[in-house]
């Protein structure tokens, strides 16, 4: 039975189930253990349209015919608490933005697996994350931002990040800007008032803000084309005793990830599918710049690191040297489970 859920504020601590052992007819040697034998997998995600894939996949079958049970789970914080419900185990797996979150939490051992590339920025078409100015402001050109003030969603995520790459694209940098603390949910008013001269933004809080006449954008998507913006972590114990189920998700995943490849953001069974886990009506859904999956899970690790180059720079980061991220990542489960996605597709 395929089940969604949703959080508000905390959550609750999920019983672990019981790991079913199987002992062949031989010589009572356990059994491998395959993802139906695994215990349930709770995924946290958002509700935007960066995690299409993942509500295809459930809503279409994809993971039952995988094998896994799943059950989404809807987050109302942030990426920290993807990292930490994900780590202490209380969630099986979730996706998150990369940022010194992910980054402090790698290196101080937490119990987390990188398992596949979540969303990246698209290299050209509209701009999913734009930086947009105030109508008041008479900005035109982010050259004019310098000593103006940038609202921003904390200074340790995606938000920071793409608002440096726009700096960047321009001369500037974010000792050029007075950066303020804006929710995402506070731009809207934030940029009526006159509060902020410009803001990071996200869909489809972007496009409203235009409709609205409230904002405009001021760069094409060419500044942060291509980036990394999120990832598929696992709990790593949940990996270590269940690879098979892993494996089975992630190729699920990776099969509603082509389809929407293939012209599914077009269908109307997937339209109604996404519009009812992100409650956007289908035609803002079809209007609003989207993220785009790589059809592999592919993850551009020298983006990664430029990212976390650059939280380093930033002093958000906890720690001396390197943060080893890639050495949590499981590249073997990646291959097999696109594999896996590659076969089914093949026999469709």
């Amino acid at each position: 039975m395929r089940t969604r859920s949703r959080l508000v504020g905390g959550i609750a601590l999920l019983a672990s189930a019981a790991l079913l052992t199987a002992c062949s007819a031989g010589g009572g040697e356990p059994a491998s253990e395959t993802a139906e034998d695994a215990p349930k997998i709770t995924f946290l995600y958002s509700p935007y349209a960066d995690y299409a894939p993942f509500f295809l996949a459930e809503e279409k079958g994809y993971f039952e015919d995988a094998g896994v049970e799943v059950e989404l789970i809807s987050k109302s914080g942030s990426s920290g608490e993807t990292y930490q419900q994900v780590s202490t185990g209380n969630i099986v797996a979730g996706g998150a933005t990369w940022g010194a979150g992910l980054f402090n939490a790698t290196k101080a051992g937490a119990s987390l697996s990188v398992i596949a590339s979540v969303s990246r920025i698209p290299e050209s078409g509209k701009n999913p994350s734009p930086l947009l100015a105030s109508e008041q402001s008479g900005i035109t050109e982010a050259e004019q931002l310098k000593g103006k003030k940038i609202g921003i969603p904390g200074d340790g995520g995606f938000g920071i990040y793409s608002v440096h790459l726009a700096l960047e694209s321009a001369g500037l940098s974010l000792d050029d800007v007075e950066l303020v603390n804006l929710s995402p949910g506070d731009i809207p008013p934030a940029l009526a008032n006159g509060s902020i001269d410009a803001t990071w933004s996200i869909e489809p809080i972007s496009s409203a803000v235009i409709a609205q006449g409230l904002g405009h954008e001021i760069l094409d998507v060419d500044y942060q084309a291509g980036v990394e913006l999120g990832a598929l972590v696992f709990n790593t114990d949940y990996v270590e005793k269940h690879p098979a189920a892993v494996v089975a998700f992630t190729s699920a995943y990776l099969k509603a990830v082509q389809e929407l490849a293939d012209g599914g953001w077009q269908d109307a069974a997937d339209q109604e599918i996404i519009a009812q886990y992100t409650d956007l009506p289908v035609e803002t859904l079809t209007s609003i710049g989207l993220t785009v999956q790589d059809p592999e899970g592919a993850i551009d690790w020298k983006d990664v690191a430029r990212q976390e180059a650059f939280f380093r720079d930033r002093g958000a980061l906890e720690f001396q040297g390197d943060s080893g991220i890639e050495q949590v990542f499981r590249a073997d489960l990646l291959e097999e489970a696109s594999a896996e996605a590659s076969s089914a597709a093949a026999s469709n």
